[in-house]
């Protein structure tokens, strides 16, 4: 049984990988008494092996503000604002939610910074570009390599943990959907009052460097906000699977426990 207060988080997942990455989280959350929601992107609600060998159509159309869109109507539906935990990609999409009011509170992990502060980053142009081609966005789905797996996303994890992982979670992606992080779409107001918002970045992380996520959390400027950064040794970007999940995991919980 739930407590009546107990609040609602949704994990907001990342892309390029299914939203069973949260099995782990949802029961760790379950268990401090929260209520948890891990809705997949649209055209995604398969299994990897399924998305992989058979991938809807529909999943290369997908932009941001699709998928803004579909969270907007599922948050709407319910009774609260819930708490957001976004992954990457899902991180930006939590400072986007936050921005329209629609979180208790939100935490990035890992993520995937705005256009404004995007823009002029080259070093992440070229990460995309090495993913998808030079200028190579079109209406089509992409699938990581293991290779770039291997680099971008599991570095510090054995090689057995990178093929599991990989065959577990690797799904297709739109292209679209990343040549909007370079969009206005993506833009955010730093000097609008939003709910706490915390940042987590990883010393590790050889895609979204610890580097940019302090860019992104020192862009916030509104005095009146509750805006957090904290880094972790050793973490990459997978982090939501490494060894050390549970670590970062209650240092999220404890920080919850302070703002309710």
């Amino acid at each position: 049984m739930y407590l009546s207060n107990s609040k609602t988080i949704m994990f907001i997942t990342g892309a390029f990988i299914s939203h069973s990455c949260w099995e782990e989280w949802i029961i760790f959350f379950e268990n401090k008494r929260y209520k948890t929601i891990a809705p997949p992107w649209p055209y995604k609600n398969e299994t990897s092996e399924t998305l992989r060998q058979h991938p809807n159509p529909k999943i290369a159309a997908i932009r941001l503000n699709d998928v803004l869109n579909y969270y907007i109507e599922i948050i709407e539906k319910l009774p609260e604002k819930p708490i957001l935990i976004g992954h990457s990609y899902g991180g930006l999409l939590t400072q986007l939610l936050l921005q329209k009011d629609l979180g208790y509170a939100g935490i990035c992990i890992h993520s995937i910074p705005p256009e404004n502060v995007t823009f002029f980053n080259f070093s992440l142009y070229r990460k995309v570009w090495s993913i998808f081609g030079f200028f190579n966005f079109k209406e089509k789905t992409n699938l990581i390599s293991f290779k770039k797996w291997q680099h971008y996303f599991t570095n510090q994890m054995c090689f057995e943990e990178q093929k599991e992982t990989y065959e577990k979670l690797v799904i297709p992606e739109s292209q679209l959907v990343f040549r909007d992080i370079f969009c206005a779409s993506s833009k955010i107001d730093f000097k609008k009052k939003h709910a706490p918002l915390l940042f987590l970045a990883g010393s590790k992380d050889n895609f979204i460097p610890a580097s940019i996520q302090r860019s992104n959390f020192k862009k916030y400027k509104n005095i009146h906000s509750i805006t957090c950064y904290k880094e972790f040794r050793d973490t990459n970007h997978l982090v939501l699977k490494q060894k050390n999940w549970e670590t970062i995991a209650e240092f999220i919980a404890e920080c919850l426990e302070k703002i309710g």
